[in-house]
């Protein structure tokens, strides 16, 4: 029986979880649910199916995957595969132990010194029966219990032991209400453990065949929650749920439900996707057509901070049910992108790419007002007349009907009100004017001499207006008292042309925004200026949109990348107050230029998106409190090897590991807040950007102290405290203090060494100093000596050069003198009369000529002019005669023959014969020089 029980459950759950049902438009239409986070394979990186959920005391979230331990912390997951390699069915946590059940086994995972889970079993010792598989996990007391289809294991976690309760025909679920454990046993019926005894609770031929999924207190009576038949009454059958609920819903299969902490019921089906009952009533239902990623819901949880979480058959889910914003998905395309919305007259009207639809009160479906297919740019309500701006141009709304007031006249933006009777529209081509006439609207004419399209405009007085053109600019004009003519326009150049920029009136002031801030005109000096606080709206790169939008309690709501910023009137004239609501702009869904809002409610706002809206209650709006935690920080060498991960506590870490990987988040689950981060390394950097990555990592630090900070925000302003972990990357080995001490001691050594060798070097240098200074000062004695002979020499020279001088003039004299007497001598004999006294004249003259004192003194002359000449030469030729070495001093005198004659007193040709004789005597050969060899002896 137990066997035909296991295949029948099995069988189905598979056929169920093939079935597809397609919900019907009609109901969910209008349906307004809560901000559901989605997660594929692709993103979570494991198996499709996800078949229990739990939660640590950490805020982690866990997942019994097919493929095995699937863990999440709000930025990054991470798989660890089933200890069996088997698919993991069960999953819960006490405080950061997380136990697990699969086919064959059951234990428990913890988290070590390395942030990483290891898994210790608890059923390696037990007998288990065969194929069985563990699909529920719950505590009771200090008791851990285990639920598979054919038993209950009671692991008591004090003592580590074990109790067991079995069932022949099977156990199809357990429950654990007011301390109390129920189970299921298939063709028996429910019981509770009492003081460890089995008790009936209701054996029922009902219960005996129904599929219990769950029990509930409701109104301090015990529920049973069935597959297919309802939420019965334990004690009186009744059913919880209206008449007419199995009616509306007869395929219904409810495969799990949780109950919350306020009593309300979340029921996930297969292929209906998740429905939440509050006091036996459907608040909503999510599923594939409007905002779930699967229509078959494998498991539920509600973690710390109320959103709820779906292990669905393809994918996980999680619905932010304590979420004051609610959304509106448009999942067929039916509706399309909203552009504009308002609440008139008690119906919510929406204006989109596909034309204008309003709200039925009694089904709350939006229905398409006949006529209005197109673009719908603006709605306006005036003297409770609402105005429709179209691509068609303008239409009147009345009683859910649509009235084109001129066919012919260009699409409509928006419109103004000049006084009750009249409104001025602009269009794609200027300006246009309407008129009530008899409680009824007529377009009257175009306001000519202006033909730009005009998008935004804002009146001064009621005749001059303003009109922003993103691609041209703003321009002033001025306008006739009828209002059917532009006078005149000019640009305004005190601020330039942007690209979604737009202009509005708030207190009395023309507000126009673009990306370089927001500027106010100044009527006096008729120019704009920058209003630096509002300007702060789009700072840091935060512009996205310069469009401002005006709601009917006067709030402007301005648009950047991280907020809106709202700015409601104070109660000080001319103030403001400035407000943020962090929903970043892809949250939001928005279309740049095109954002809008609309009060529809008391502090109730219809924020318009690319498919659909967000309604948001202002009044209950609690800003999220970012908190940043840090979930590994891994440590590692420059290839990766030897990852370590460590704690949060100071660490130093080997020079070899210095690449650090800081992990962190803020466990925001929640769809429409955003996190951001910022970082620093101090001593290495200073604060980042913002941006979303949750992960940073620091490679090839060098050796210091180092202290890393981050903080995060949701919104430009909402920022969490900054959390810090200190570590410090050694010094190399070389640069530990033991090796600078080494250093040192090697240094003084050195050092030593080098004063020793310097002194011996400078004691050298000393006496090779003082050895110099004495060669110095002997050089000194020898140059002073030198000098003195230098002067000696001197003087010698000079007094050769005397002596030369007086040998020249010697010589010369007697040159001029044996020349005088020889001409003497030769004029006299001249004279042919012979006296006794001319003949003494010459003898006198002969003697006069051959004077042997002249040679004399000649000689002594030469020598002291030559010295040593004549007895170099003598001893040379000892041949020579005292007449020859006469020749030769006059030919060391470099004298001519010419000159030599007088001196011999012998004629010149007589001087050649004594040249020639002397060179026979010195044997010089014929081609030599007499002269030359003299000279050079």
């Amino acid at each position: 029986m137990k066997d035909n029980f296991k295949t029948f459950y099995f069988t189905t759950i598979i056929f169920l979880c093939l079935v597809i049902f397609i919900c019907s438009i009609q109901g969910l239409f209008a349906q307004e649910l809560p901000p559901v986070s989605k997660y594929s394979t692709e993103i979570y990186g494991a198996d499709n199916q996800n078949w229990s959920i739990t939660q640590t005391q950490d805020k982690d979230i866990f997942f019994a995957n097919s493929k095995g331990l699937l863990k999440f912390d709000g930025e990054k997951w991470d798989l660890y595969s089933s200890p069996n390699k088997t698919i993991l069915r069960s999953v819960f946590a006490e405080n950061n132990r997380v136990y697990s059940g699969a086919y064959m086994e059951f234990g428990y995972w913890e988290k070590k010194a390395n942030n990483q889970y290891e898994y210790s079993s608890l059923s390696e010792d037990l007998e288990l029966i065969e194929d069985e598989q563990f699909w529920k996990i719950d505590k009771i007391d200090q008791y851990i219990v285990f639920q598979s289809l054919d038993a209950i294991y009671l692991y008591d976690s004090t003592s580590n032991t074990f109790d067991v309760i079995s069932s022949e025909q099977g156990i199809s679920k357990m429950m654990i209400i007011d301390n109390l454990l129920y189970y299921h046993k298939i063709n028996e019926g429910i019981f509770k453990l009492v003081n460890g005894e089995e008790v009936p609770v209701n054996t029922t031929d009902f219960f005996k065949n129904s599929l219990v999924v769950n029990m509930y207190k409701l109104q301090n009576e015990l529920y049973v929650q069935t597959q297919f038949n309802g939420i019965i009454n334990l004690e009186t059958n009744d059913n919880y749920l209206p008449k007419n609920f199995l009616e509306t819903w007869p395929n219904l299969s409810v495969y799990n439900s949780i109950q919350v902490d306020n009593g309300d019921i979340y029921l996930g089906t297969i292929s209906h996707g998740l429905m939440k009952l509050s006091e036996g009533e459907i608040q909503f239902h999510l599923n594939q057509q409007n905002t779930l990623s699967n229509n078959t819901v494998l498991s539920l949880f509600e973690d710390t901070e109320q959103n709820i979480w779906l292990g669905l058959d393809n994918g996980i889910n999680s619905v932010n049910v304590a979420s004051n914003i609610k959304i509106f998905n448009d999942g067929n395309g039916d509706l399309g992108t909203v552009y504009a919305s308002i609440n008139h007259k008690d119906t919510i009207y929406l204006g989109t790419n596909q034309g204008l639809f309003f709200q039925d009160k009694e089904s709350g479906t939006f229905k398409f007002i006949e006529g209005t297919k197109g673009q719908v740019w603006s709605l306006f309500e005036f003297e409770n007349s609402l105005f429709c701006g179209h691509n068609l141009g303008t239409f009147v709304i009345n009683n859910n009907q649509a009235k084109l007031l001129n066919k012919k006249m260009q699409g409509t933006w928006l419109f103004k009100a000049i006084d009750e009777n009249t409104i001025v529209s602009g269009n794609y081509n200027g300006l246009h004017l309407y008129k009530k006439v008899n409680e009824e609207w007529l377009y009257q004419n175009k306001i000519k001499g202006f033909n730009i399209s005009t998008k935004y405009f804002e009146f001064l007085d009621q005749n001059s207006i303003l009109v922003n053109h993103e691609y041209k600019g703003i321009y002033k004009l001025q306008l006739n008292d009828s209002l059917t003519e532009v006078l005149s326009f000019e640009k305004d150049v005190s601020v330039p042309k942007g690209l979604f920029s737009s202009i509005i009136t708030y207190q009395d002031k023309v507000l126009y925004a673009y990306k370089k801030g927001i500027y106010a005109y100044n009527t006096t000096k008729e120019k704009f200026q920058k209003d630096s606080t509002l300007s702060s709206i789009y700072e840091n790169n935060e512009y996205t949109s310069g469009r401002l939008v005006k709601t009917s309690d006067g709030k402007v709501w301005a648009f950047s990348k991280s907020d809106i910023a709202i700015l409601s009137p104070s109660s000080l004239k001319d103030k403001y107050i400035l407000d943020n609501i962090p929903i970043n702009h892809d949250s939001r869904h928005q279309i740049s230029g095109y954002e809008n809002v609309s009060l529809v409610g008391p502090n109730t706002y219809l924020l318009g998106s690319s498919n659909g809206y967000l309604k948001l209650k202002l009044n209950s709006f609690e800003r999220p409190k970012p908190e940043v935690f840090f979930t590994d920080i891994f440590s590692k060498s420059k290839d990766n090897e030897n990852i370590e991960s460590v704690d949060e506590e100071p660490r130093t870490f080997k020079k070899s590991k210095n690449y650090l990987d800081f992990h962190f988040t803020t466990y925001n689950y929640n769809s429409i807040f955003k996190n951001e981060y910022q970082y620093k390394l101090e001593n290495y950097n200073n604060w980042s950007n913002w941006s979303t990555n949750s992960n940073i990592s620091f490679k090839n630090l060098p050796y210091g102290d180092y202290t890393f900070k981050v903080r995060s925000r949701i919104g430009k302003d909402n920022v969490s405290e900054t959390i810090s972990y200190a570590f410090t990357i050694q010094k190399p080995a070389y640069l530990t203090n033991e090796m600078i001490g080494f250093y040192a001691l090697i240094l003084l050594i050195i050092i030593l060494i080098v004063h020793f060798v310097y002194k011996q070097y400078y004691k050298q240098q000393k006496k090779k100093l003082q050895e110099k200074a004495n060669q110095e000062l002997e050089l000194k004695e020898l140059e002073a000596q030198r000098k003195i002979m230098r002067i000696n020499n001197d003087k010698l020279k000079q007094d050769i050069e005397n002596k030369n001088r007086e040998l020249a003039i010697s010589t010369m004299s007697l040159i001029k003198k044996n020349e005088f007497l020889a001409a003497i001598k030769t004029d006299l004999k001249q004279v042919n009369v012979k006296d006794q006294k001319l003949e003494k004249v010459l003898k006198t003259i002969n003697k006069n000529l051959n004077n042997s004192d002249d040679w004399s003194f000649f000689e002594e002359a030469f020598n002291n002019a030559d010295k040593d000449f004549l007895k170099k030469i003598k001893s040379k030729h000892p041949s020579l005669t005292p007449n020859d070495l006469r020749l030769c001093a006059y030919l060391r005198l470099n004298l001519t023959s010419k000159e030599i004659a007088p001196l011999f007193n012998i004629s010149t040709r007589s001087v050649e014969v004594k040249r020639y004789r002397l060179r026979k005597k010195m044997d010089l050969p014929r081609e030599a020089s007499l002269t030359n060899y003299i000279l050079e002896i």
